[in-house]
């Protein structure tokens, strides 16, 4: 332990980008590694130095335990900061590092084999007086015990992954009938995404806001949060839009859910940042759900509302220093939006995309912030996650932030592949969301059926257009008149925000 003198990121885009920055500017020689495919990507010409891991697939590549090691003590690395995804949350990573006498930048072994096991992080935060989802805190052995945990709770029902997360092995159950279904599907899933089946049942929300305390321990026993981060509008059960702080919580509340978030930090001596998620119901009432023990992507609004640079932090606290500051120190400054631009079709239920960025232009101006990892005319891969940027508003409210945003997504140019731009849209404008009235199936209640009546539209728009075309050539095939364009704007150019 002690000052980091060179760094190497095992990540790739706009959060190596990130990594890298702040590197820099902290005078910290950095090493980027990268796939084939990447070779061109801008993090890889932005590091000091660059070395190839592999091919395209992430197991022989940025999933490569073994060969980032090898690299990292080849180019002489000192320290290693996983980004987030990959190997972020990985526990065997954090010891390999460890093993190597190399300073991983985040949390301990143990600390993320903890947490990294929803049941484990369960068990451990008992010892505090946390609120947590009526449920099991263990594996379901079979479907026998699931019914009867079923109807012991009531349904709906939620089955989770004891493994990992990002919606994945996640299948709300409605009713008996097709319990066997969804757990079939919910092992399956978590087989597939963690190696790992083993699934528990939970009572599920109705109405839940998902909402998050940033928090920071370093390694002398010293804890703070800074404030929420509300991440209700997802798709999938993956965020889209997240903000800072939350519409919703009174100061009470912050501060007794900013206190359980330290709580669970404490449970596992965790240092380092990590990210404590909540459930809160309609009626403001908080349930644990995890702990995640990497940055978040949703980082940089944290940022912008306390004035932090988390990855510098991030960084001293792996070099053993203490937290410069104490609870009592931070407050929360303005209002701040983030959206994530995903390479996703919003039209087609968010399918991603991929392809050449022909145009990218960006917004600016104050209070506009782009975390990106690409420029125009590089290619968003299918190898990889499809996140392009986050885009980053701030204000000194919420309407103002709002404002903002609109303003830098129509600023924001990007041809070659379908966004989530429009998507961004139509959110931001949305009478619920500017009110604050809105909770985790913001899509499936508004987006999806607005987005359903307005494709109808355009296909009754198609229709008569046919209709006239086709008036308009028998005119034409008669010798009558034929019709002539005043410059009339045509009925049909109205932009309909999906």
């Amino acid at each position: 332990m002690g000052k980091i003198s060179k760094v190497l990121v095992a990540n790739r885009g706009e959060i190596a980008m990130r990594v890298l920055r702040t590197c820099r500017e902290m005078g910290i020689k950095t090493v980027a590694v990268f796939s084939e495919p990447d070779r061109q990507s801008n993090h890889v010409l932005f590091a000091d130095e660059a070395y190839l891991l592999g091919p395209a697939d992430s197991s022989q590549s940025y999933l490569n335990i073994e060969k980032i090691i090898e690299v990292a003590k080849e180019a002489q690395a000192d320290g290693i900061h996983p980004g987030y995804g990959f190997l972020s949350e990985n526990a065997g990573f954090s010891k390999a590092c460890e093993d190597a006498g190399i300073t991983f930048i985040g949390p301990s072994p143990e600390s993320i084999e903890v947490m990294g096991n929803k049941l484990a992080a369960k068990k451990a935060v008992s010892k505090f007086d946390i609120p947590m989802v009526p449920g099991v805190d263990h594996p379901v052995e079979d479907l026998n015990e699931a019914k009867k945990i079923a109807s012991e709770l009531d349904f709906p029902i939620l089955i989770k992954a004891a493994a990992g997360g990002g919606g994945k092995g996640m299948r709300v159950v409605e009713s008996q009938e097709n319990l066997e279904e969804q757990l079939d599907r919910a092992i399956s899933e978590a087989t597939s995404a963690f190696g790992d089946g083993s699934v528990f049942i939970e009572r599920y929300i109705t109405k839940p806001r998902h909402i998050e305390f940033q928090v920071f321990g370093d390694q002398h026993g010293n804890y703070v949060h800074m404030f929420e981060r509300e991440c209700s509008i997802q798709r999938r059960h993956q965020k889209v839009i997240e903000e800072a702080p939350s519409s919703v919580l009174t100061p009470e509340l912050r501060e007794e859910m900013g206190q359980a978030a330290i709580n669970v930090a404490k449970s596992c001596d965790y240092y380092g940042a990590g990210t404590v998620e909540f459930m809160l119901d309609e009626n403001l009432k908080f349930y644990f759900l995890e702990m995640n023990t990497r940055l978040q992507v949703e980082h940089p609004v944290t940022e912008q509302i306390t004035g932090l640079d988390l990855v510098k932090l991030q960084i001293h606290i792996a070099e053993g220093e203490r937290l410069p500051f104490q609870q009592e120190d931070l407050s929360i400054q303005g209002h701040s939006f983030e959206l994530r631009v995903y390479a996703e079709d919003p039209k087609n239920h968010f399918l991603p995309d991929s392809g050449i960025l022909e145009t990218y232009e960006l917004p600016d101006g104050n209070g506009i912030r782009v975390d990106d990892g690409f420029s125009q005319g590089q290619e968003i891969s299918i190898h990889y996650d499809p996140l392009i940027s986050k885009l980053v508003a701030s204000g000194e409210d919420r309407d103002e932030a709002i404002g903002k945003m609109l303003r830098a997504i129509e600023e924001y140019q990007v041809q070659g592949v379908q966004t989530t731009l429009p998507f961004g849209t139509y959110v931001f404008q949305h009478k619920a969301f500017i009110d604050g009235d809105f909770d985790t199936k913001f899509v499936e209640k508004y987006y999806y059926p607005d987005l359903e009546k307005q494709l109808e539209m355009e296909e009754e728009a198609r229709e008569a257009l046919g209709v006239l075309g086709a008036w308009i050539h028998k005119s034409k095939s008669g010798n009558s008149s034929s019709y002539k364009s005043k410059n009339h704007p045509s009925p049909w150019k109205r932009r309909y925000a999906p």
